[in-house]
């Protein structure tokens, strides 16, 4: 066995000891790089005599030719014990029973919303949907907030691109812009039926306007029980002879039959909202569990005042009613016991699925 076999066996040798590519790689430096054995004794042909540098000059290529053949044989092997691993670590084991796919359920602000909807429904009401995007009238000059109203700066409100000075575009702050486009379309509609036109107030008969407008509304505001994103549903009743004692009466059934409880108490308390006149805060106390004998603000509400019944274009002399603004976000964390209204909208399955 001369020099050149027994680097070859070295080499071979060498190679199946390399038990990751990278140690393949080094072995295979030792004998083909750029320093390695063989390739020194390539360097040290050009001292040899023509004929003695071409008889070494095939042995070493033989050489090196054998070098490479166990160089990929051993890559090969290296490759196939790789997917092997990796098989075994990814394999099925097909006798295991299939996993079902997880089922979905409703937001528990949804829920609420469309638990809201169902009692107002059962009491008479509609349920009208509007534009998020409203014009400036419609949320504030309809609603007896004009431009240099001081309750404007309680809202913060979102501007958004379009419309002029005059009148600009916002994310609506409440659902009650939907009151006075629900009642003017009613009117329209009694006018047409009676023959009148479109000028001045509208005084003839009509169906009452009994409505409810749930939605998402907009404001600069974020802490636990405030979110810029958050659920609304106002409620308008405009007659000939519909009373405060007439809102007293459905908001007290509407709140018992949300909360399952007969026993429930309400306080309504004086307060001010510009597009209503006299206006109270409500107040609901719960007769057992943890919230028992405290007294918790749920709705706005009043009787609509006289400007706002102009501006549905009816004329106040011969129509009244009332409107109350409620937080079904709010609502919800009561009903569910829930302490931070954040959690309804960060998206946690770990949470949401507790309302499956």
């Amino acid at each position: 066995m001369n020099d050149l076999d027994i680097l070859v066996q070295a080499a071979r040798e060498r190679f199946a000891e390399a038990q990751t590519p990278q140690e393949l790689e080094n072995a295979k430096a030792r004998f083909l790089g750029k320093s390695g054995a063989l390739t020194e004794r390539i360097k040290a042909l050009g001292t040899l005599e023509p004929e003695a540098r071409k008889a070494q000059g095939a042995a070493i290529n033989s050489a090196k030719q054998a070098i490479e053949v166990a160089l990929q044989a051993r890559r090969a092997e290296l490759a196939e014990a790789e997917l092997q691993r990796q098989l075994q670590a990814e394999a099925l084991d097909v006798t295991l029973p299939g996993r079902s796919q997880g089922l979905g359920g409703l937001h528990p602000v949804s829920r609420t919303l469309e638990r809201i909807e169902a009692i107002f429904a059962s009491m008479g009401f509609e349920v009208a949907d509007g534009p998020e995007i409203e014009t400036d009238w419609f949320n504030f000059t309809a609603l007896n907030t004009p431009a240099d109203h001081p309750a404007r700066s309680m809202h913060d409100t979102f501007y958004v691109e379009g419309g002029s000075v005059q009148a600009p575009y916002l994310l609506r702050t409440h659902t009650s812009p939907m009151q006075i486009r629900h009642a003017l379309q009613h009117v329209k509609r009694a006018r047409s039926a009676a023959g009148v036109g479109s000028e001045g107030l509208f005084a003839g008969d009509m169906p009452e306007i009994r409505v409810i407008a749930p939605g998402r509304t907009y404001r600069v505001d974020s802490d636990a029980t405030h979110s810029p994103m958050f659920h609304q549903c106002e409620g308008l009743w405009i007659g000939r002879n519909v009373s405060f004692k007439d809102l007293k009466v459905v908001f007290t059934a509407f709140c018992r039959a949300f909360f399952e409880n007969d026993a429930l108490q309400l306080r309504f308390r004086p307060s001010y909202f510009p597009f209503t006149e006299p206006s109270a805060e409500i107040d609901i106390q719960f007769s057992s569990g943890p919230l028992a004998g405290r007294w918790l603000e749920v709705a706005g509400s009043g009787q609509v005042h006289p400007n706002v019944v102009r501006n549905m274009g009816l004329d106040p002399e011969h129509y009244i009613g009332f409107a109350f603004g409620i937080g079904p976000d709010r609502l919800t964390m009561l009903r569910y016991g829930v302490n931070d209204l954040r959690l309804f909208f960060e998206g946690d399955l770990r949470f949401l699925s507790q309302f499956r």
